[in-house]
């Protein structure tokens, strides 16, 4: 899946571990917008928004003590934004499945595999906030009031991870939810399943004990072998092949959800040079927009002119949308909306 993600050629072996470090691609987030926005400048080529995707060995078993180089993946985990845990809902007898420490092919249970890795992960939280809570201990006892909350914040943690309940952290007020963001932890990360799957019945059956664990909206569906043998053809190519089968193109599908699981918004700028989409945290100020083209722009602002896509496109011009009045001046407090097209001015 990272393969036909990334376009790349990190190692497929039939054996676990066969990932040590992480594979990292950059992945060009699916747009429609950049080829008609390019016309309006004639712009010379369309730039993507780009997300950075890691692919990082599974877990066994026991990984958060260590098993299977657990300590080193988990740490790999930990440095992301929102898991995607790739979920096998095929049979093949050639490639390995591991359960309880041994390779076994038809015993194949999502739900149970899904369970190993959230256990796993919810131990390894439970080992970083009980250090923490030790810590907290010894300076709480000095009377400092703040390590006092901190302290009853982490118990009730664990209290909860011991649970296996995290949706009772949804209700902690946001002070709390940025203590425990700086604890790193992975068990409160945002997490999306991806049935990786093969062409036949039995694996329908085994994606329908998928959704039942964790349900239809949180699951996308990629038939990895189906894709990779697709690789090396165009795009309009590899839709009309999903077509004839009757597969989905989950890939886009993947990419788009994970981006919106980040936060992301997309703003744009246009020249005759170029067409370009960028990403932004949602809620973020025109000036952070700025900066994020070039430093010089954030550092010399003066102002921004704003238009919505939409209303770009349906005037064809920069000039029709000014004669229109749908062009706005904006200061650097203005907080972007997802399809901006933003112009900036600055001065250095």
């Amino acid at each position: 899946i990272f393969n036909i993600l990334a376009n790349a050629s990190a190692e497929v072996a039939s054996y676990p571990f066969s990932t040590i470090e992480p594979n990292v691609g950059i992945i060009d987030v699916p747009d429609a917008n950049l080829e008609p926005l390019s016309r309006i400048c004639n712009s010379s080529k369309t730039t993507p928004a780009t997300i950075k995707f890691l692919d990082v060995a599974g877990l066994v078993k026991g990984a958060s003590k260590g098993e299977g180089l657990g300590n080193k993946f988990l740490s790999h985990i930990r440095t992301a934004d929102v898991l995607a845990h790739v979920v096998r809902c095929f049979y093949n007898g050639s490639v390995s499945y591991m359960k309880d420490e041994v390779a076994i092919s038809e015993d194949i249970d999502p739900s149970e595999d899904i369970d190993i890795i959230t256990t796993e992960l919810l131990l390894a939280d439970i080992e970083i906030l009980s250090r923490n809570r030790e810590k907290l201990k010894s300076i709480a006892k000095s009377g400092d009031s703040l390590a006092k909350s901190e302290l009853d914040l982490v118990t009730y943690v664990i209290d909860v991870l011991n649970e296996g309940n995290t949706s009772l952290l949804d209700l902690l007020d946001e002070k709390q939810k940025v203590f425990l963001r700086k604890l790193n932890l992975i068990s409160i990360k945002p997490i999306l399943y991806v049935a990786n799957m093969g062409e036949d019945e039995k694996s329908e059956n085994l994606y329908r004990k998928l959704v039942a664990k964790v349900g239809e909206e949180n699951v996308i569906k990629i038939y990895a072998k189906f894709e990779a043998e697709l690789k090396g053809l165009s795009r309009e190519e590899r839709q009309e092949y999903r077509k004839e089968f009757g597969i989905e193109n989950g890939l886009e599908r993947f990419i788009n959800t994970c981006y919106r699981m980040l936060n992301l918004i997309t703003f744009y700028t246009i020249n005759e040079n170029e067409a370009r989409a960028w990403s932004l945290r949602k809620g973020e100020k025109v000036i952070k927009a700025a900066g994020k083209i070039h430093s010089d722009m954030e550092r010399g602002f003066i102002k921004a002119e704003v238009i919505n896509l939409k209303d770009l496109l349906e005037a064809g011009s920069i000039q029709v949308a000014k004669e229109r009045g749908k062009l706005r001046i904006e200061g650097k407090d203005y907080v972007v909306c997802d399809q901006d097209v933003i112009q900036i001015r600055f001065s250095v």
